[in-house]
């Protein structure tokens, strides 16, 4: 009963239409079923896929006016939130191509067969992010990956001079911030999360070495 409760909720959020919800129902089964097998989420998180996982990265793809270019995840893992932008994207922004990057062979696998079974378009990168050629995304996403000063490295190297880096981040986001501060220049905009009340989504643009 939760985690159909939990879907209900994120359908209302989010206001797709029956073909994503059909699309996130195959995502939601396949990962309850793959993470039996690989460390892809947290047991405990498994009854509140829809809620922590989905509508926490579908945020994120609502913040963005940017609807056509490349849009990079890195460190994509169980596939958020590139690979929830990947599905809404679809109907939503056709002309945004998205590309996932995950180093671990399993979880690009994941990720691989989410794209196949759902029937989206991605291009996935099984390599490290310091090694893969800079990517010149327009909009380059990371959630859960590391702290934000290297996250900040990380756009550096694969962000478009023009592009925007949504990195979402938890209750010490401010401490996070600060030390990121120290060797770079630039003004976030902060939203404040819609799933976690002590969370934000960071949109950083312009930041520049200091």
């Amino acid at each position: 009963m939760m985690a159909e409760a939990d879907r209900e909720s994120f359908l209302r959020a989010a206001n797709v239409s029956r073909e994503t919800e059909a699309r996130f129902d195959t995502y939601a089964a396949l990962l309850r079923k793959w993470s039996a097998a690989i460390n892809l989420v947290s047991p405990a998180s498994l009854s509140q896929i829809w809620s922590r996982h989905f509508l926490d990265s579908a945020q994120i793809f609502s913040l963005t006016a940017t609807k056509a270019g490349i849009w990079a995840d890195l460190g994509s893992g169980a596939g958020f939130p590139g690979l929830v932008v990947a599905i809404l994207a679809t109907e939503q922004a056709p002309d945004l191509a998205v590309t996932l990057v995950e180093s671990d062979a399993r979880k690009a696998a994941f990720l691989s067969t989410v794209a196949r079974e759902t029937g989206i378009s991605v291009r996935i990168c099984a390599e490290r992010i310091e090694s893969l050629a800079p990517l010149n995304a327009n909009i380059l996403s990371a959630r859960a990956l590391a702290p934000l000063p290297k996250l900040m490295e990380f756009a550096d190297r694969h962000l478009a001079a023009a592009g925007v880096a949504l990195f979402p981040k938890g209750a010490q986001w401010r401490a996070e911030l600060a030390r990121a501060r120290s060797a770079w220049a630039f003004d976030p905009i902060v939203h404040p999360s819609v799933t976690d009340p002590d969370s934000v989504v960071l949109e950083i643009k312009g930041a520049r070495r200091v």
